[in-house]
């Protein structure tokens, strides 16, 4: 089964656990009208062998139900606490998902947490994913942040979603406390997911995203398209790419290597398009020059052996 899950039934439980361990881990949740998927990622949390001493769930001026269902499970649960933001109007995926995550930071009661979480409202995961990640973080001293392989169903299959080694998964970003603060947290941006993953190695640590079978994400929605549509998704994808500071071949490389996903072939030219706009018209870069340098450098590094000649 391991590495196969065609062969595999999908491991959601709906069932509370029974005795979980408390662990000082702190998950915050932007959430905003997820009621189609909400109670799917509710359930996978309360169904953990290590549960969460606080389960912050920043509700950002849902439209639907997603504050009731959030009451309802709070109710039977009391690590889960809602928080309410104002209604700005519309979705702000990046800099407005940070904000709200940030708002649900402010407000977390359990100060001595270790480990700090962000969550999306639309994943599932097997009963023993938070101790499956907790023991690979505490196993490796100088790894930052860890998170299984994402994967969607498509035509009945599970297709994985690419991302390489080191890229922690952003739907659920699980980080040690002490690495997470030496960051500085997320960068309220399209590209903080990302920004987040090199500032952590410019700072001598590691992150991975690998898999196990006790560790799978299920994603319920096609990455990049919870606002609008996945198209404007792609677009903004590269013009998030362009803030971060790719090099120009790394962002065309990265265009033609998710032509292969939904939609095809349009969906990484988009990504190129975007990056190219944003260059072209000089649209403002990550703030700190060292590390747009540190990035081009080890871009080009990858590209260089990936073709051979590193």
């Amino acid at each position: 089964m391991a590495g196969n899950p065609q062969a595999a039934l999908h491991p959601i439980t709906s069932e509370p656990a029974i005795d979980p361990v408390i662990v000082p881990l702190v998950i915050i949740s932007p959430v905003r009208d997820e009621s189609r998927y909400l109670r799917r990622t509710l359930d996978s949390v309360v169904a953990q062998t290590a549960r969460p001493v606080e389960w912050i769930m920043v509700d950002d001026g849902s439209s639907d139900d997603t504050p009731e269902i959030i009451q309802e499970y709070a109710s039977r649960h009391p690590f889960i606490r809602l928080v309410s933001r104002d209604n700005r109007g519309f979705r702000k995926l990046g800099g407005g998902v940070i904000a709200a995550f940030n708002y649900g930071k402010e407000r977390i009661e359990h100060t001595d947490y270790q480990y700090i979480a962000k969550l999306d409202g639309d994943m599932s995961f097997g009963p023993k994913y938070i101790e499956t990640m907790l023991a690979r973080l505490q196993s490796e001293p100088r790894l930052a942040a860890a998170s299984g392989k994402v994967y969607r169903e498509q035509n009945g299959k599970f297709i994985k979603e690419r991302h390489i080694a080191e890229q922690v998964a952003g739907q659920f970003k699980l980080y040690k406390r002490a690495a997470f603060e030496d960051i500085g947290g997320f960068v309220q941006h399209l590209a903080w997911d990302g920004i987040d993953v090199h500032q952590a190695r410019l700072k001598g640590w590691q992150t991975l995203s690998f898999f196990d079978p006790d560790a799978w994400l299920w994603h319920h929605r096609i990455m990049g398209s919870s606002d609008r549509n996945l198209y404007i998704g792609r677009l903004r994808w590269g013009r998030g790419n362009w803030y971060m500071g790719y090099h120009p071949l790394y962002a065309m490389a990265t265009g033609i290597n998710r032509m292969r996903e939904k939609p095809y072939v349009i969906g990484g030219l988009l990504m190129i398009v975007g990056y190219c706009y944003a260059a072209a018209r000089g649209l403002p870069q990550y703030e700190d020059p060292r590390f747009r340098q540190a990035l081009k450098k080890w871009q080009l590094a990858r590209l260089r052996k990936t073709i051979g000649l590193g």
